[in-house]
């Protein structure tokens, strides 16, 4: 596996069992703000006075998570980093018709510990 292709680990943990970590790099962030077309807004209006789940906004908040996480791991390995630890996600709306997701943590090297016999 090349560097480019190289999983970043993702944890909301502050350190991981059976690893030790052997840089600290520093916070990094990502996010992404995503809306809704004005066809699903309607659904979801009505579903809104209905009561229940509003699953339109359940799927664009779900596809905005991930897409920021994409980018926060990019930034990971950008900077160096193998993992980002004490990870930690935050919404905000940014209008009545879209939401940010934004997510942070520390970008770190960590190594497989060695295990003591």
């Amino acid at each position: 596996m090349s560097d480019q292709e190289q999983r970043i680990l993702l944890s909301t943990l502050e350190q991981l069992p059976g690893y030790r970590i052997v840089r600290v790099i520093g916070v990094v962030s990502a996010s992404a703000v995503l809306a809704k077309h004005i066809g699903k807004d309607i659904v979801a209006f009505f579903r809104n006075m209905m009561g229940g789940e509003v699953k339109e906004y359940t799927e664009m908040l779900a596809e905005a998570r991930d897409l920021a996480l994409r980018r926060l791991a990019e930034k990971a390995r950008e900077v160096g980093a193998n993992a980002v630890l004490g990870l930690r996600i935050s919404t905000s709306a940014i209008s009545q018709y879209a939401a940010e997701v934004m997510v942070y943590g520390t970008a770190v090297v960590i190594k497989p510990s060695k295990e003591v016999p």
